[in-house]
């Protein structure tokens, strides 16, 4: 549905400085999916989102919807953002205060070049406000909306318009934590019930997570990894990936052998010979760095039989979270951080025993390193 093909879009800085926010971008959102950009500010995320909406011109690469160019270096095509037909929104609501709900929502159909009928555009908006909650409040001033009103009034108002594509830059920001994780559930049920082919930018990791169904992550201008958020989250390509999107344990490690099956190594470490598993090559002698995920470190006061990767270590800290308890552990001179269920009680101080699932521990090749740490 969209395709972005060897996008570079570049701009001059207030000191005249060529700034190269995206990179040599490529990726595919087939039709009614979720694709998200996810990185840290600075990463090219939002750069690549205006490129497509056309708010920005790239300097070379190719953007097609349907099989549509909208954008090509080499065929001298662009597009202007009103005639993409592409629903927008961004971190600012960007509500009218002199409209009501109703009107702000109903606007960009009125103003579209050959407008529907009065009667249909009731119909669209009233569907849409339904949709979002807010039909009781059509006749409401928009200026009289809660944040939460008025992110759900801006979706509206992007889906009322039956948008071929819907751009969405950092929409949840600005509510707080509550009221962003109740509109997670609620973007993704307008998302999946209207089928909109939708591109999502965000740097949260957890937005990520919860909506999408591909993820690409970016740093410097580039894709760093593209995958579903699964594979992102348990088979992270590079230190950059595995650190930004959630917390890991890193642990310097060179290669015995490979074992067995594909991808499985036996690592010499700091914590003893590990078996794990790798995303990439690996060869006896090669440096690794072995990512751990807190939740991945089983914790208990005795030795567990036949567990993988077991040793034993002292609990340093720890901090009671409700849900859980994050240990710090420490053995030898490797401090481990380890998510367990509050009915473990060890005290600080107290010997503890651990052990890590060999497919939970990924082995990440140092040649492999492609952003900065």
């Amino acid at each position: 549905m969209l395709s972005v093909k060897g996008l570079f879009t570049e701009y001059p800085n207030d000191r005249g400085q060529t700034v190269k926010a995206a990179q040599d971008v490529a990726f595919e959102v087939p039709e009614g999916k979720l694709f998200t950009l996810l990185g840290p500010s600075g990463s090219g995320k939002t750069t690549t989102l205006r490129s497509i909406a056309g708010l920005e011109r790239p300097v070379a690469g190719d953007i097609s919807v349907d099989n549509r160019v909208v954008y090509s270096s080499s065929k001298n095509v662009f597009v202007p953002p009103n005639r993409r037909n592409f629903g927008m929104v961004f971190q600012s609501y960007a509500i009218w205060p002199h409209m009501n709900v109703f009107q702000n929502a109903a606007f960009p159909l009125q103003v579209r070049a050959n407008p529907p009928g009065e009667k249909v555009i009731k119909e669209k908006v009233m569907r849409v406000l339904a949709a979002v909650g807010l039909e009781e409040l059509a006749g409401r001033d928009a200026t009289r909306l809660s944040g939460g009103q008025q992110q759900r009034l801006a979706l509206a108002r992007a889906i009322a318009m039956e948008p071929r594509l819907l751009l969405l830059d950092e929409p949840l920001s600005n509510l707080d934590a509550k009221l962003r994780e109740r509109m997670r559930f609620e973007l993704k049920r307008l998302q999946s019930e209207f089928k909109l082919t939708t591109v999502y930018v965000t740097h949260d990791q957890s937005e990520a997570l919860a909506l999408s169904h591909q993820i690409a992550v970016m740093s410097e201008g580039r894709i760093v990894q593209l995958g579903t958020p699964r594979e992102i989250y348990e088979r992270p390509r590079n230190k950059f990936v595995a650190d930004f999107v959630g917390s890991s344990n890193f642990i310097d490690a060179s290669v015995r052998a490979a074992q067995g099956e594909p991808g499985a190594y036996r690592v010499t470490s700091a914590l003893g010979d590990l078996d794990v598993r790798s995303v990439g090559r690996l060869a006896p002698g090669d440096k690794a760095v072995i990512a751990i995920r807190p939740e991945d470190v089983t914790l208990a006061d005795q030795a567990l039989p036949g567990g993988q990767n077991a040793c034993q270590g002292r609990v340093e800290a720890k901090v009671f979270l409700g849900e859980c308890v994050d240990f710090q552990v420490r053995i030898g001179e490797t401090l481990l951080l380890a998510r367990a269920h509050p009915s473990l009680r060890t005290p600080v101080g107290e010997n503890i025993h651990l052990t890590m699932d060999p497919e939970k521990c990924i082995a990440i090749p140092n040649t492999v390193e492609t952003a900065p740490q």
